[in-house]
């Protein structure tokens, strides 16, 4: 991302919007953020909407545009006047007029007649120079020419109530970006305080939905009622308050901040009250999962778990035919709380896509981070890392945090025992999220510091989803540090049989396993755990590492050589190096020799992609920007990637892909 070293150290959504009006360009960007007040750096104030005139960017292109004909400065403003510089926008401007300012550099006008400003904040320059009544003029001239209702509201010089409107309801049916500006407008032109206050919070949500996260914030400071509170990143309390006003007036928006809240730790018997209240204020609407979802989550919060699974299975059939991502990503979200991963990953999937298609960004990193969560519990690690790199990066690009997305990277570089990259994405994510506790006390875990590791994992009080994940982790940590409990945590056995999903009765199997006091019994339970693992190899691996070591521990060696081999070689075929080795040792206690490293040739889902970029051009540093890697973590892969391959340089490695 091009402008991470400069705007790093903003709030998320003051970083994208300076990012989205620089264009992609590093030299107009720090100009931008140079100029910035404490205000505006804090993300209180409106920020600049083109360069400023102090800067030395900002005199050349004034004086390069101020150096234009007459004729041409107008057609530069015509394509500058339209939401795009679309072919529309040329065809209303002389194709002549423009030839001056191409030979100047300022703008490209392709074979299709579409206006393309370089750099792209020229267009905003051009624009905003103008004087009011010269764009309202211009404003005026388009909307003759194309009818569109939002340059006759640009051409208003005052309150118009019939034009408000005519926009609120236009601006139902537009792509977020565009709804926002033409119900902004909306707010502007009317004289009805409660058009405008509905008009404005519309527009805060659709200027969200657009990825425009500062613009959302600019305009809910314009607003004065508790609805505005009703918003996707909003605080637990603040969302319940909002839900419990809205439940008698928009009950759609009342199910949604009941939803969002559902996401934050907070007093559940509050949480289930509000959603109970707010389904019984509203009328059903035939099969709308979110109602399923608020009771079910209602019934889980006040501890009833059989009747709210059975109410988010519900929401899961009833979202076959739901097309709005936002809802998807709920439903999707909520079958990872009832072991349904693989459901979870496809649902969030299709939430990202039909997101993507609607032009509603700011919706796909928070699906993907569901996909990447369910990844993680099916144990396929690169597409969980995938998708969560993804979603960090559009997450930052969107004004929105990006520190669940930057956990499950840690969590994933430590399940594989990488400690650099490990450290480096808990760095990123905050030292203070459950997300990097667990992967801390994984990396203890690996390094020999089970006790370390089972402290980390005790004090994980406020997660519960956390708590049920690494629980099997908990377990072998007391296992190995000699001071295992009695049985699995309550709340993971009771939530496994529950869910009947195979794979976690295989872990609650391997959990009884290493707390069994009969070494027949443990035995037993460890090949129940791995009949039940699917196509889960990690933890297949891991399962039959626990379980060599537990035959070897109880002087059956032979046994226990076959399940130590077939741990060390899965391990050794996904990257993970560090439990590949621990298997290694235990084979050579048991009395055989260790698994040889990987044939040249062989390289992870990592390396392989790392070779590439390399080989595509890319630097250490560009690799570990895209990828969320620290250059010392790229620069390790790298020298393996060398070895396995048997070539010595960059070079080398180009012509081998």
């Amino acid at each position: 991302m091009v402008y991470a070293p400069t705007v790093h150290e903003l709030p998320p959504e003051v970083a994208a919007a300076l990012a989205d009006l620089a264009g992609g360009d590093a030299a107009v960007l720090a100009e931008l953020r140079a100029a910035l007040t404490p205000a505006q750096l804090r993300g209180e104030t409106a920020l600049p909407v083109t360069l400023p005139r102090t800067g030395p960017l900002g005199r050349h292109y004034r004086a390069l545009i101020a150096a234009l004909p007459p004729r041409t400065r107008t057609a530069l403003l015509l394509a500058a006047a339209t939401e795009e510089a679309t072919a529309a926008a040329a065809a209303t401007t002389a194709a002549a007029a423009l030839v001056p300012a191409e030979l100047a550099g300022i703008v490209q006008v392709s074979t299709a007649g579409r206006v393309t400003f370089t750099p792209p904040v020229l267009r905003a320059l051009i624009y905003h120079e103008a004087p009011a009544a010269v764009r309202r003029a211009v404003h005026a001239r388009l909307a003759t020419t194309t009818g569109d209702p939002l340059h006759r509201a640009a051409a208003a010089a005052g309150p118009d109530d019939a034009l408000a409107t005519e926009l609120f309801s236009y601006g139902k049916n537009l792509p977020p970006a565009r709804a926002a500006t033409a119900l902004d407008q909306a707010a502007r032109l009317t004289t009805d305080p409660e058009l405008a206050e509905r008009a404005r919070l519309g527009a805060a949500r659709s200027a969200w939905l657009a990825g425009q996260a500062h613009r959302a914030r600019t305009l809910l400071r314009a607003t004065t009622r508790q609805q505005a509170l009703a918003w996707p990143d909003g605080g637990f309390d603040e969302l319940l308050s909002a839900a419990g006003e809205l439940a008698g007036s928009d009950p759609g928006r009342a199910l949604d901040a009941v939803l969002a809240a559902a996401q934050h730790a907070g007093d559940q018997r509050r949480f289930a009250d509000t959603a109970r209240y707010v389904l019984s204020a509203s009328a059903p609407a035939g099969d709308d999962p979110r109602r399923a979802l608020a009771r079910g989550l209602a019934e889980l919060s006040g501890g009833a778990q059989r009747a709210g699974f059975e109410q988010l299975r519900a929401a899961r059939e009833q979202a076959a035919g739901t097309t709005d991502p936002a809802t998807l990503i709920h439903v999707a979200a909520a079958q990872i709380l009832i072991g349904a991963d693989r459901a979870a990953r496809q649902l969030a999937e299709d939430a990202a896509e039909r997101a993507r298609l609607r032009s509603e960004p700011a919706l796909v990193p928070q699906a993907l981070q569901v996909a990447a969560t369910a990844s993680l519990a099916l144990g396929d690690h690169p597409a969980a890392a995938a998708a969560a790199r993804q979603g960090a990066a559009l997450a930052a690009a969107t004004g929105q945090s990006n520190r669940v997305h930057l956990g499950i990277l840690a969590v994933v570089a430590a399940l594989a025992g990488d400690r650099p990259a490990t450290t480096a994405r808990a760095r990123e994510a905050g030292t203070t999220g459950g997300l990097v506790a667990w992967a801390l006390a994984l990396l203890d875990l690996i390094e020999g510091r089970p006790a370390a590791c089972a402290d980390r994992l005790a004090r994980l009080h406020d997660h519960a989803v956390l708590r049920i994940a690494a629980a099997p982790h908990l377990v072998e940590a007391a296992w190995r540090a000699g001071a295992p409990g009695p049985e699995p945590p309550v709340a993971f056995e009771r939530w496994t049989v529950a869910t009947g999903e195979p794979s976690w009765l295989a872990l609650l199997a391997r959990c009884r396993a290493l707390l069994a006091a009969d070494p027949r019994e443990a035995g037993e339970l460890f090949r129940e755990a791995l009949r039940q693992h699917g196509e889960n190899d990690y933890a297949r691996a891991h399962t039959e590492l626990l379980y060599g070591r537990h035959l070897r521990r109880h002087r059956q060696p032979a046994a226990a050589r076959e399940h130590l081999r077939l741990a060390a070689e899965t391990f050794t075929a996904l990257g993970a190096g560090p439990w590949a080795a621990q298997a290694g040792v235990e084979l050579r206690a048991a009395g055989a020799a260790p698994v040889r490293s990987p044939q040249p040739g062989r390289l992870t889902a990592q390396q392989e992609q790392i070779a590439r970029l390399v080989a595509a051009g890319a630097t250490n540093r560009e690799i570990a920007q895209e990828l969320f890697l620290s250059p010392r973590t790229v620069d390790h892969h790298l020298r393996n990637v060398y070895e396995r391959l048997g070539v010595r340089s960059r070079t080398e490695l180009a012509r081998l892909f």
